[in-house]
């Protein structure tokens, strides 16, 4: 398979990737938060991330299998050669877009989960000043009761 024709793919895969993380991070700001939707979103971003790996994978090894150095610079060398310079540099745009897009949803997934740790603490705290025990009695008889004994 050709440099560009793995590019495309990857490309295609990344844009794919986007949407999915523009559509979390939609869920992710709304008012009220889907469950069933956004674990249906993280199964689609395993298997977009999966097949960006094998994609990465088929093209540095092209890449290798090409006598061209691995890593960065060699990848650049080879899409320069191939005439594809300017469709690796996108490619190398929309990854890092893709990640800072991934990142911000990394934030907003633990400010929810700050958010609803303070609200689950403030219940506890709440529920501890109760007047009523366990039992149903009110805690202010049982201190009679207590007194009393």
């Amino acid at each position: 398979m050709s440099l560009d024709r793995l590019l495309e793919e990857q490309q295609s895969r990344l844009g794919a990737l986007t949407r999915l993380l523009e559509n979390e991070q939609e869920q992710l700001l709304g008012g009220t938060i889907n469950g069933a939707h956004l674990e249906e979103i993280a199964q689609e971003k395993s298997r977009l991330l999966l097949s960006l790996e094998e994609t990465e994978s088929r093209r540095a090894r092209v890449q290798s299998r090409l006598g061209y150095a691995t890593g960065g610079d060699g990848a650049r060398q080879a899409a320069d050669d191939a005439g594809c310079l300017e469709q690796w540099q996108a490619t190398l745009e929309m990854a890092a877009h893709t990640a800072r897009l991934n990142d911000r949803n990394g934030r907003l997934v633990s400010l929810r989960m700050s958010h609803n740790q303070q609200m689950l603490n403030y219940i506890h705290h709440i529920a501890e000043k109760s007047v009523y025990a366990p039992d149903g009695r009110t805690t202010s008889g049982q201190r009679r009761l207590s007194t009393s004994a």
